[in-house]
């Protein structure tokens, strides 16, 4: 049976006397922990009030040197330590395992200066035209001097992706506020992202300089930039309405610059055309008078022979383009007329060999007393 019940065994384990069934002795388990003690330090296992007082000093031996391991601190690599001693700063420590004298005397505080900590703010402002926008950016930033980061500004940077608190959040809020004020609408919202974005990065940076707040603004991205809720459908007409604009404009453009050369290069080619005709005419004109020049001093030598010649050359000419020859004899009352074209084709049809087709003439009449009675009418014509 358990030694704690009625009627069981009596031995108790915390007691001297196995029989007793009362509370253990601290004051006797107290000096035999202190003579244990003393015997591992080679002291004496003397009365109760000397082991006392060593069990404390050892107590307070331990408990100081906890104290001092504490002082024991590791720096991460990509983070600085900042040692104060009773809240004044004395040193910034590197990486590695380091060592402060123990709490309340010096502290550390650990600040990471390489990892990228986000910042947003969201709002509406009013832009340079008195309209009023919707925009939220990103920040993106670091710590870049530790001790002025914890010490120059008090809360320098919000909370992870909080909404615009602190003294970053702040600073976010006056330059974007700034920037939008400085430009219409139509650049905020439409072609002037990029630089909105790029102008508040370094008014910022300005900004957190001149505090002396130990913070790099590594980026500035715009995320939304839109007409307010209420007048978003008829901004998108207007939106819709300079793209058919700007589409018009560059049709326009693009046919202009098809019909413009087009135009030019008529223009172009009638010019030398017309100056091609005009050295023609002119050399004609010149071939004409040389000739005409030379002509006459042949007319001049012998007149007959010359009017035969010029005759024979203009029939010859004159009937060497007509299809169709209309012959009025002298004398008689039959106008006569010879269908050439039709002649050629039944010579080729016949398989003869095409030429000059002959004169058809009335019957009775002589080929050369024709000729010459036709030659002499119009020698008398012209000499008329």
């Amino acid at each position: 049976m358990p030694w704690n019940e009625p009627g069981g065994n009596k031995k108790d384990p915390w007691s001297g006397n196995r029989g007793d069934q009362g509370p253990p002795d601290l004051d006797e388990l107290l000096r035999k922990l202190t003579g244990g003690i003393n015997r591992i330090f080679g002291g004496r296992s003397g009365g109760s009030s000397g082991g006392s007082a060593s069990g404390i000093v050892l107590i307070l031996v331990v408990l100081v040197g906890l104290w001092f391991a504490s002082g024991f601190y590791v720096v991460s690599e990509g983070e600085r330590g900042v040692v104060q001693r009773f809240g004044a700063y004395t040193e910034l420590t590197q990486p590695g395992l380091r060592w402060h004298l123990p709490y309340p005397i010096e502290t550390t505080t650990i600040v990471d200066v390489q990892n990228v900590r986000n910042a947003q703010h969201a709002g509406t402002m009013l832009t340079q035209d008195e309209n009023i926008v919707d925009l939220e950016i990103m920040v993106q930033y670091r710590v870049k001097d530790p001790v002025a980061y914890l010490f120059n500004v008090a809360d320098p940077d919000a909370p992870e992706f909080s909404v615009s608190r602190g003294t970053l959040g702040q600073v976010m809020e006056s330059a974007l506020r700034e920037v939008v004020g400085r430009n219409d609408m139509d650049f905020v919202l439409l072609e002037g992202r990029e630089a909105i974005a790029a102008n508040t990065q370094i008014l910022m940076q300005e900004t957190v300089d001149s505090y002396g707040a130990g913070l790099d603004v590594v980026k500035v991205n715009l995320q939304r930039a839109q007409a307010p809720q209420a007048v978003q459908g008829a901004f998108a007409d207007a939106v819709r309405a300079r793209e058919d604009e700007a589409r018009f404009r560059n049709e326009a453009e693009a046919y202009a610059n098809t019909v413009i050369p087009e135009a030019r290069g008529k223009a172009a080619r009638a010019v030398e055309e017309a100056a091609a005709y005009r050295d023609q005419v002119i050399a004609q004109s010149e071939g004409e008078a040389e000739r005409f020049e030379k002509l006459l001093a042949e007319y001049s030598k012998a007149p007959g022979v010359t009017r035969e010649r010029l005759y024979l050359d203009t029939m010859q000419e004159v009937m060497s383009r007509s299809s169709k020859v209309m012959i009025d004899v002298e004398g008689g009352n039959n106008l006569l007329y010879l269908p050439l074209d039709k002649i050629m084709e039944g010579r080729s049809r016949d398989g003869t060999q095409s030429g000059a087709a002959p004169m058809m003439l009335p019957s009775g009449s002589s080929t050369n007393s024709q000729t010459d009675d036709s030659r002499s009418s119009l020698r008398t014509r012209e000499v008329r």
